[in-house]
This record gives C-alpha cells, sequence and structure tokens, in this order.
C-alpha cells in the first residue's frame, strides 16, 4: 500500500482488500493452530512501510499472547505456511515482529481485469433506505459568502457520498425567511431605497437586500451614540433606537398578517431567492426540497403538547415548558415560552417530524450547521428521541470549524464578509491569470477558455476547502488554492487532462485497443504499475469510510494519493511507447481507469474535470 494522506493514513493502514485479507485472517488462525496447536481470535494486519519490500503486513506481537516463542521464528513459519497454501502469497520477510507479505502480479491483474467499468467503480446501487442531507439554510436578508460556500460545499458532497455508498438521499435546505433580521432589511429599504430595485441598480436581489441590513446596522449604531449622548445609558440606547422599534413593529405586524408589510416581505424575500439561485448555479448544488422558517416556525408545539402528557415535557410556575436533560450531563431547556410562543428549539421539533412525514422512507438525518451550534443539537437529538421518534437515533450533526481569511474574522452587518459571488469571480480571474502564464492553451477559442478557467477555479475553491477535515478551522488562501503544484484541485485537474490527451494520441493508433483476459496474461507488473493497482483497489473502500464519516476529506486525499502515485509511473513507466502491444494496452487502459477514478471522486466533491488543459 502507499504511503498515504494524514486523513486517510490511520484508517486505512488495516485495510487494503477486504476479500484477500478475510482469506488471509483465516489461513493464518489454521497455521497457528497446525503448526502450535493453539487458538487465535483475531489477525492485525497494517501497510508495510515503504523502506520494506512487501504489501501487507501481519503484526506477530499479539499472537504472543497464545503462542509462545521468539516471534521472528514463528513469523518465520507463518510466512512459509501462507505461501505454501495461499496462490496470492507470492513470498514474504519477517522484520522483527511484523512479516511482510508480497502479494503476486496475477492477484492484482485478476483484480484490474474484474473490473469492467472504472467510471462506476465503488459506487453501489442506491436501497430502499434514505437519509436526509440539510445544508446551506440562508437568513434572507444577505447574500451567500465565504462562510456559507463551506457548509453548502461540505453538504452537497456528503450528500453525493452517501448516496454513492449505497443511500437514497435527499438535499434539502431550510430557509430563515422571517424574522427581526429579515424585517433590518425590510425598515431600511423602506426608509432609504427610494424604491431601486435588481433591475434599477443591476444588482443582484439578495446584493441589494445585503446592502440594506449593512445601511441598517451603521444607521442603528449612530442612533445608539446620540442616545448614549444624550445621557442614556448603553442598554437603554440599544433598546430605544427609534430604527429597531421600527423594525420590532414590523415584525409584529407582519406575525399579524399585516398585507403592506407582507406584500413587502414577499417581493424582497423573492429578490434573494432570484440571487440565491444564481450562486448555487455558479457553484454547481442543487436540492430536492426547500423549507421555509415562515412555514416551520410554529411547528412543533403539538408534540411539545404530547410530551408534556407522557412526561418529557414540564411546566414551570410562569407557564413556560422545559425539557430536563440533567441525567444526560446537560441542563434544563425551554422548548415554550411562558406566553405560548416557541423557540427555535420547538420548530427544529417540528420540522425534522414534519420531514419524515414527508418521506416516510427517511431514517436519518444529517445537518450541516457551523460548530457554535454543537450543544443545540445535541440538545435536539435527545429530545427527539425522548419523544420516540426511532429515526431519532440516525441524526447526525455535520459540526465544522469556520473559516478564516489572512486579513482576519467575517462580519456580515458590518459588510466585511467575503461575498460568495465575487469570491467565484475572483477564482476564476486567479485560474485565468495563472494558466495565462503558462501559455498552454493559446489553442483555445474565447469560449472554451472561459470555460475551463471556470472549471480551473471553482475546482480549486471546492477541492482547498473540502481536502480539510470537517472539523477543523480553514484559513482559505485563494492564491495557494490555485497553485498547480502540490495537494490543489487544479494540480489533480491537470494530471486527468494529461491522461485524456494520452489517450487521444492511443486512440489514433488502431492496434491499441480494450484489453482482455489474454492480453493481460502477457503483462508483468512493473512496480510503479503494482503501486497504482493497490490505491485503484481502495477505492470502493474509500467511499464507504467516507459515508460513514461523512468526510470528504477522505475523498479528496484518496484522489490525491492516486494522482501522485499515477505521475510517479508516469515519469517511469512509458505508456504509448512500451516494448509489447499486451504493454501498452495495459497501461493505456490502466491510465483511463485512473481518470475515470479520479473524474468519480471528483464528482462526489462537485468537481469537475476539464479534457484538456
Amino acid at each position: 500500500m502507499s504511503s498515504l494522506s494524514k486523513y486517510a493514513k490511520a484508517i486505512f493502514d488495516k485495510h487494503i482488500v477486504m476479500n484477500l485479507q478475510l482469506i488471509l485472517e483465516s489461513e493464518i488462525k489454521k497455521a497457528i493452530q497446525n503448526l502450535y496447536g493453539a487458538t487465535l481470535n483475531e489477525v492485525e494486519f497494517q501497510a508495510t512501510r515503504k523502506d520494506f519490500e512487501g504489501d501487507i503486513t501481519v503484526v506477530i506481537f499479539p499472537m504472543l499472547r497464545v503462542v509462545k516463542g521468539n516471534p521472528v521464528s514463528i513469523g518465520e513459519a507463518i510466512g512459509a505456511y501462507l505461501v505454501e497454501n495461499v496462490a496470492e502469497v507470492l513470498k514474504f520477510n519477517v522484520v522483527k515482529g511484523f512479516l511482510n507479505l508480497v502479494l503476486s502480479d496475477r492477484y492484482y491483474l485478476d483484480f484490474f481485469g474484474s473490473v469492467s467499468d472504472f467510471s462506476n467503480f465503488g459506487k453501489m446501487p442506491q436501497g430502499e433506505d434514505a437519509m436526509m442531507v440539510e445544508y446551506s439554510s440562508p437568513n434572507t436578508n444577505k447574500p451567500l459568502h465565504l462562510g456559507h460556500i463551506r457548509n453548502i460545499l461540505l453538504g452537497y458532497s456528503v450528500a453525493e457520498i452517501v448516496k454513492a455508498s449505497g443511500k437514497k438521499v435527499y438535499k434539502t435546505q431550510i430557509i430563515n425567511d422571517r424574522g427581526i433580521h429579515i424585517c433590518k432589511s425590510m425598515v431600511a429599504w423602506s426608509t432609504f431605497g427610494n424604491g431601486e430595485t435588481p433591475e434599477t441598480t443591476g444588482l443582484k436581489g439578495d446584493k441589494l437586500v445585503g446592502n440594506y441590513y449593512v445601511k441598517f446596522d451603521k444607521v442603528y449604531k449612530k442612533q445608539i451614540a446620540e442616545l448614549k449622548e444624550a445621557g442614556k445609558s448603553e442598554e437603554e440606547a440599544k433598546a430605544e433606537a427609534p430604527i429597531l422599534q421600527e423594525a420590532q413593529q414590523m415584525l409584529l405586524k407582519w406575525e399579524a398578517g399585516d398585507a403592506e408589510i407582507v406584500a413587502l416581505w414577499k417581493k424582497m424575500n423573492g429578490w434573494v431567492y432570484t440571487g440565491f439561485e444564481k450562486t448555487y448555479e455558479a457553484l454547481g448544488v442543487d436540492f430536492d426540497t426547500l423549507y421555509y422558517e415562515s412555514d416551520t416556525y410554529l411547528l412543533g408545539k403539538e408534540f411539545v403538547a404530547e410530551g408534556l402528557q407522557t412526561g418529557v415535557f414540564f411546566k414551570k410556575e410562569d407557564g413556560s415548558v422545559w425539557c430536563d436533560l440533567t441525567n444526560e450531563g446537560l441542563d434544563e431547556k425551554i422548548v415554550l415560552r411562558s406566553d405560548g410562543t416557541a423557540v427555535y428549539m420547538t420548530q427544529d421539533i417540528g420540522t425534522a417530524i414534519q420531514r419524515v412525514k414527508d418521506h416516510p422512507d427517511v431514517s436519518g438525518m444529517i445537518y450541516t450547521v457551523g460548530n457554535e451550534q454543537d450543544y443545540h443539537f445535541k440538545v435536539l437529538f435527545l429530545i427527539l428521541k425522548k419523544l420516540g421518534f426511532n429515526w431519532a437515533k440516525n441524526l447526525f450533526h455535520l459540526s465544522y470549524g469556520m473559516v478564516d481569511l489572512p486579513s482576519g474574522k467575517m462580519k456580515s452587518r458590518e459588510g466585511t464578509v467575503v461575498d460568495a459571488d465575487d469570491l467565484i469571480e475572483d477564482m476564476t480571474a486567479t485560474a485565468k491569470k495563472i494558466s495565462e502564464e503558462l501559455g498552454k492553451i493559446d489553442a483555445f477559442s474565447e469560449e472554451e477558455k472561459d470555460e475551463l478557467y471556470h472549471t480551473i477555479g471553482s475546482g480549486a475553491l471546492k477541492y482547498y476547502i473540502l481536502k480539510v477535515d470537517p472539523k477543523k478551522r480553514i484559513l482559505f488562501n485563494p492564491e495557494e488554492s490555485v497553485d498547480f503544484q502540490g495537494n490543489t484541485g487544479p494540480f489533480i485537474q491537470y494530471t486527468y487532462a494529461r491522461i485524456q490527451s494520452i489517450l487521444r494520441k492511443a486512440n489514433e493508433n488502431a492496434e491499441l485497443g480494450n484489453i482482455d483476459i489474454d492480453t493481460l496474461k502477457n503483462v508483468s507488473l512493473h512496480l510503479k504499475e503494482k503501486e497504482v493497482l493497490k490505491i485503484l483497489q481502495q477505492y470502493p473502500e474509500v467511499i464507504q469510510l467516507a459515508a460513514t464519516n461523512y468526510s470528504p476529506a477522505l475523498i479528496a486525499n484518496y484522489t490525491y494519493d492516486l494522482v501522485k502515485e499515477f505521475n510517479s509511473f508516469y515519469q517511469n513507466v512509458p505508456i504509448l511507447a512500451a516494448d509489447t502491444i499486451s504493454e501498452k494496452q495495459f497501461r493505456i487502459q490502466l491510465a483511463k481507469a485512473v481518470s475515470d477514478v479520479i473524474k468519480s471522486a471528483f464528482s462526489l466533491m462537485g468537481i469537475t474535470v476539464p479534457e484538456r488543459m
């Protein structure tokens, strides 16, 4: 097994190909029984270190609990037994307490010949079991920004990975389209907007509305300062600022169904939805179902009433309703205010239940939300379990760290966020600059160039964000992400395009066609070919591991490992200039298999690959 990235290595150390591992484990247990008359319960495997010959290593030390003796001698005896009884084991060597097994070329070639289509390799057909993945879930008072981008890319990629692992998936979001923050933009536009629209300003609707959210904050801060100068305390000034009071009155009118306010709300939200759609299209993501907070904020109250009857909740003297989670190491959580109004927790309880009603095949949900909401989701999941919903045991909070820039933390109200649309454009411009400097696209038409720049820029952004473990905070560096060397999207895209160039040249030669079993019989593997095959083998398991861990980073870093190994093969082994037709055909098909898996893996991250670069 090749050297794996730090994100995947710990997981892959015990895996090469599960079927072979099961065979080896069975035979090793037989060897211990036959050679020593002892019963071995389990066998520990790990990847063979790069400085030793071998493909998989058996760790002897744990066996000393049941077999007394020198670990080197025990390893020698087991190795000899495996060479004699397992056709896939060609030879072995023992280093201290580690038995390194060398697998035969035939084993790897049989694997390669058994896969008819590497473009679908590793992906499982969808079963009846369904998962719902929530991501994005923006507020309708501002455009999407860099923080949203990590959320969206993570959620979309996890949805695609879970789907590839064999589950049916529904992609969804809940749009936060009501509340005081929405009214702030509405008040500012009503006061200062002079009737301007996206059409009259040429701005995307979400950007226009976002400008008024920033405008509200500036006016609010100014009014606070004026009230403090007039002798008010800061707390009094914040509460009595006229523009805030106007927003609060507007919210009350909206909740009362005031026709004029509701019409304004629908108009401005409509601008935002149109803007969001353009951003989602640029990011290449989609949704199957949409939920709106204006429809769901009253959901959950009926289940609070039921929970009161069954003892899940209790009522305090002021009439408020709570859930006692102290036995679970948490605290008491309010689910209904004393005036009978719902809180966010109530809404989330109701929305989760409604989603399962809408999609009865859903057996679990994944919530893509930043780590500042860790506690909220612990409480939500516990309450749903207490209410008796079986699917609640399959709820997962895909918690992720924030995204920082070299310039510092972003703040929406102050207008210091990095707008998602601007970032996508900047990434495309950076890709254009670097591509033109490399000077390899002179033959492209202007339309082809523009498409390539977007593909590279978008791929750079997505890969840079997704290659990092979701739990870790990211310092995003746009220039670094578009580097054509190292662990970047463009480096992998370039390798894919290079392989397509090889395949185009191969197709010009009629004698180089698809390989068959007879062709493989005449192939003797070069060490570099073997290393590529080892990593190709891992792809189905990588998909399953990434789905289990909800981690696109495993897919990203697996792809980088595959590309590094292919490039080493490409630099050391002639492909089109191979000595025999059989070698040429095999190496061409091996290159094609690598490109198919690159394309497949990148599709799970929402990244496209260019045919030429």
